[in-house]
């Protein structure tokens, strides 16, 4: 269920919210550092 909810939210956020893969972190702002670290946390969420 958990695996399964985590998996359905990633595909969301992949279409979704914005990617600073190619972005310094350092240089973000803080709103953009949380969007990296909700998505970061969501992946992880649905791979284990």
């Amino acid at each position: 269920m958990k695996k399964g909810f985590f998996k359905f939210l990633n595909k969301i956020n992949q279409k979704i919210l914005a990617k600073y893969s190619k972005e310094d972190p350092s240089k973000l702002s803080k709103l953009q550092q949380a969007v990296v670290a909700y998505r970061y946390y969501v992946l992880i969420q649905s791979m284990d």
